[in-house]
């Protein structure tokens, strides 16, 4: 193991002077956030990269010491790159600090200097400006359009129907254009799209008991629209009026993470536009990465009073489930097992935990056996899999590990994102476990879909 800076990470001498500091965005790392850090090193067991790497600098006490340099001038601002791009941003190392240090906030304001450099940059390599622009076009014009989603859909499922994803991993075109990793985490699509539910409003069965509005989300219309479906369906079988609103467009979770902030402020407004948090008791979603973001946006929007208001209405599936409580008439037994994974936005980032675990204890004739390390990130992370596909690697063969030792019939999440990443697992390693999230799990117990293979 690399040995911990002789110097504290964060003491007096490196707070930043006026005009010295690499950072220069109104984004940046904030001295009252980092300097909280001790360098204690309780962190260090529970965070990913470290675990593996076994860094000091890829450690999250060492990419603190990195951006306190940096504030301080010590450090040029492309030196933190390779660290804080190793970073899962799975905020593990929140949950373990005793300081309370909100390392999400400082890495991403961090990433948000970078990427706002990055905009700047004209003497990079030509395949990585283009990597930048392929980014920033699916960042900026894609996931906060339904129509172009649709369309490169549709052009996507073509593909993949006339075998060209084979085809072009046969001739080394997918290798050539570093899409070997994208095209193995590819699920088919599933049609019909979630967006034609989108605008609509669907009543309660029987009395009802709460209105909410859901979040569809981006990817989750067209590659998880089983899980949107079943979403709905639980949510009215439990009481609910669904208002699904038609404003609404990505939550910008991904961009948060990559530094875009002010693309996910421009999506964050048009959200509050959209959703009328003052007319219902929850804002839903089945998404623990865009759920986190959802409460961030008090902070995102600081200025705008209506941000925080949202904020405190959203809720993740199962904590608003396992709040209201589930309706037992029409449950039906599924004598089998179950492992729970827990994504990290919704462990880490909203300190969920209980609640989905109760919600599987709730289906009669389900065993529920825990995983060992249940709570360590599966290499998921938003787009970490397709950036460092090699770290997300290991960490997913270690998932797996831990998932077949269980001996459960399923393995069960509550992050479409988890799940894309374990479904790739499971077809790498063929063990032959299904992959559900909680809700399309509750769904068959209300015996919505078939029963999975």
């Amino acid at each position: 193991m690399t040995s911990a800076p002789t110097a504290a990470a964060v003491s007096a001498e490196n707070r930043p002077t006026d005009g010295v500091s690499a950072f220069q965005t109104d984004d940046r790392p904030r001295w009252e956030d980092y300097s909280r850090c001790v360098h204690c090193g309780l962190c260090l067991n529970v965070c990913p990269t470290f675990r593996l790497l076994g860094e000091e600098m890829d450690s999250p006490r060492g990419r603190i010491y990195q951006i306190a340099q940096a504030d301080a001038g010590r450090l040029e601002l492309e030196r933190l790159r390779t660290h804080l791009d190793r970073c899962l941003d799975c905020r593990a190392c929140e949950t373990a600090c005793p300081s309370g240090v909100q390392y999400g906030r400082i890495l991403e304001g961090a990433r948000a200097e970078l990427a706002a450099a990055d905009r700047l940059a004209a003497g990079k390599r030509l395949r990585d400006r283009l990597a930048g622009r392929l980014r920033r076009h699916l960042f900026e014009r894609v996931l906060p359009s339904r129509g172009r989603m649709r369309l490169y859909a549709s052009l996507l499922d073509a593909g993949q129907r006339m075998g060209l994803p084979g085809l072009a991993e046969r001739i080394g075109l997918l290798r050539a254009l570093g899409l070997e990793n994208a095209a193995r985490l590819a699920p088919r699509l599933a049609r019909p799209f979630f967006h034609r539910e989108i605008g609509q409003t669907f009543p309660a069965h029987g009395e009802r008991r709460a209105r909410v509005v859901l979040l569809a989300g981006c990817m989750q219309n067209i590659f998880f629209t089983n899980m949107n479906r079943a979403a709905l369906r639980v949510l009215q079988w439990n009481g609910c009026e669904v208002e699904i609103p038609a404003g609404q467009t990505c939550c910008g979770a991904l961009h948060m993470h990559a530094g875009e902030r002010e693309t996910a402020r421009r999506l964050a407004r048009k959200n509050l536009e959209a959703f009328d948090a003052g007319g219902f008791d929850a804002i839903v979603t089945a998404s623990a990465g865009c759920g986190s973001t959802l409460k961030e946006y008090g902070e995102l929007l600081a200025q705008d009073a209506r941000a925080a208001v949202f904020a405190g209405k959203v809720r993740d599936i199962t904590e608003f489930l396992a709040a209201l409580g589930l309706r037992n008439d029409g449950l039906r037994a599924l004598p089998a097992s179950v492992t729970y994974q827990d994504a990290c936005h919704l462990a880490h980032g909203q300190r969920i935990r209980s609640a989905p675990r109760e919600l599987l204890r709730a289906v009669p004739g389900l065993k529920l056996i825990e995983m060992p390390h249940a709570d360590q990130c599966c290499g998921s992370a938003g787009t970490y899999n397709l950036e460092q596909p090699e770290i997300a690697g290991r960490l997913l063969r270690e998932k797996m590990q831990w998932a077949r030792s269980t001996g459960a019939d399923w393995i069960v999440t509550a992050n479409p994102g988890c799940q894309l990443q374990i479904q790739a697992g499971v077809r790498a390693s063929g063990q032959p476990q299904p992959v559900l999230h909680v809700i399309e799990l509750l769904a068959i117990a209300h015996g919505f879909p078939p029963m999975p293979d």
